[in-house]
């Protein structure tokens, strides 16, 4: 989750709880008043660390554990990278995904992300929810991916078509933009790989703003 103002507030923390619990349910993690005890810890954990941050909650069937770290921001000419991959259940959160954070590691994350690939469709980044623009219509993967809780609010505020985005159509999109709780809305300058690159930001604006509205 992002952390923002002081005092600090959560963006977004009911629907991430709800999320956290039904990935738990999914995973066989069962404690009584689990969602009581995540609710008091992050009550006791949520202190002013500077002016925007990224407040972490992870658990499995032996511990449950908090982070706080400074969000990185992302720059203006902020690029991608492909990467094979597709999450492993894609539709709950969880903590099997080494091999992107291994990724991630090797880059500068406030000018790159990855791009996750498989069967010749991008589905999210390893880190955020993916928007494509063409002609001013803006679409989303269908499918296989994590569907956040950034992109979840966006969405009903704004009409997102969905459907399979293929590498091969790529030049068809004027803008490619990410959506997550790190990232915020960030706008794609380039994918090298393709030898695409942004032609508009119209939609940025657009979706930036309501997104504003959270912060």
């Amino acid at each position: 989750m992002r952390m923002v103002g002081k005092p600090p507030k959560l963006i977004l923390l009911k629907p991430h709880i709800e999320n956290l619990i039904k990935s738990t349910t999914k995973y066989g993690i069962r404690k009584k008043y689990l969602k009581n005890i995540i609710k008091d810890l992050i009550n006791k954990n949520t202190s002013y660390k500077g002016p925007d941050n990224l407040f972490r909650v992870a658990l499995n069937k032996k511990l449950i554990s908090i982070s706080i770290r400074k969000r990185p921001k992302p720059k203006s000419n902020f690029n991608l990278l492909l990467f094979k991959y597709r999450r492993i259940d894609p539709n709950y959160k969880n903590l099997y995904y080494k091999k992107i954070l291994a990724k991630l590691s090797k880059v500068d994350s406030t000018k790159f992300d990855i791009a996750l690939v498989a069967n010749d469709k991008i589905l999210e980044t390893g880190t955020s929810n993916l928007v494509f623009v063409k002609n001013g219509k803006i679409f989303s993967p269908k499918k296989n991916y994590y569907f956040g809780n950034t992109i979840k609010f966006i969405s009903k505020k704004i009409k997102i078509f969905y459907k399979d985005i293929f590498i091969h159509k790529i030049h068809d999109y004027d803008e490619i933009i990410l959506i997550g709780s790190g990232k915020g809305v960030t706008s794609v300058f380039k994918i090298d790989e393709l030898n695409w690159k942004r032609k508009k930001n119209i939609c940025y604006r657009k979706l930036n703003k309501i997104y504003s509205s959270l912060v």
